[in-house]
């Protein structure tokens, strides 16, 4: 599964390639898939708000972006949205549903150059 993280402000958050999502009556359920199978033992439904989060993760997306799009749509204060937003990212992105590909970058760069020593043989 994944890991929580502590979303900041700039950081971008998008789904998961590792997910497959259907819109079912008004709510959006998503399946994990894992070994090239879904996981149906885990699958998460998603209400209204859920929904408008989850469509505007289909690109990166920054936490200020979401929680004016969620303050926006259903006319609340933006701290009682990033409150709710918050909270939606880091519990799906606990259940791997969500990740940061500013962070994932991060991580790549740092252990990409991990091996070297500087010195090189001519």
């Amino acid at each position: 599964m994944g890991t929580s993280f502590d979303v900041g402000e700039e950081q971008t958050v998008t789904r998961s390639q590792s997910v497959v999502a259907r819109v079912v009556g008004g709510d959006t359920l998503i399946v994990p898939i894992r070994g090239k199978v879904g996981d149906l033992a885990s699958i998460y439904s998603l209400n209204g708000t859920g929904s408008l989060i989850w469509r505007l993760l289909e690109c990166p997306r920054t936490l200020g972006e979401l929680v004016a799009a969620v303050s926006r749509e259903y006319e609340v204060d933006s701290k009682l949205a990033e409150r709710d937003v918050r909270k939606f990212i880091c519990e799906m992105s606990s259940a791997g549903l969500v990740e940061s590909p500013t962070a994932v970058a991060m991580q790549g760069a740092e252990t990409s150059g991990a091996g070297e020593t500087g010195s090189r043989e001519n």
